[in-house]
């Protein structure tokens, strides 16, 4: 079911900054920033070779990152999504298995355009996981 590893999402306070050290300092290709609202984050892509970085940063203070962020004042990794070949699918088979699906369980579109779901951290060794559809 799982296919390649889509990114690494990192939660930062100060977006402008995170992109500065990895443009600046790492000569990455960093994306401009995309509000979206849908998920209360304004994001930008870091692309890699082999992946991306997504960086988010809090659109509002009810943003789930601005709360990530209240317990992570430093920031850090938020989650990392993986690609599936069919989101409705994966999603019915996790949860036939007990996976948790966050959320009301219906995939929403993405930063990428692309249908998504997140499953519980708790049922995936404490990580928060993403999955997106290919």
């Amino acid at each position: 079911m799982i296919g390649r590893l889509n990114h690494v999402a990192i939660a930062v306070r100060d977006l402008d900054a995170a992109v500065s050290v990895y443009r600046n300092a790492l000569g990455a290709t960093v994306s401009e920033p995309t509000a979206e609202p849908d998920h209360g984050v304004t994001v930008v892509f870091v692309t890699l070779p082999n992946t991306k970085i997504e960086f988010l940063e809090p659109l509002g203070e009810t943003s789930p990152i601005a709360k990530f962020l209240e317990r992570n004042p430093d920031g850090g990794i938020h989650h990392v999504c993986y690609e599936v070949d069919d989101i409705i699918a994966a999603r019915d088979q996790l949860k036939a298995q007990g996976a948790r699906v966050l959320g009301d369980g219906e995939p929403k579109i993405g930063a990428h355009g692309k249908p998504v779901l997140f499953l519980h951290p708790k049922d995936f060794c404490g990580t928060l996981t993403e999955l997106e559809q290919a």
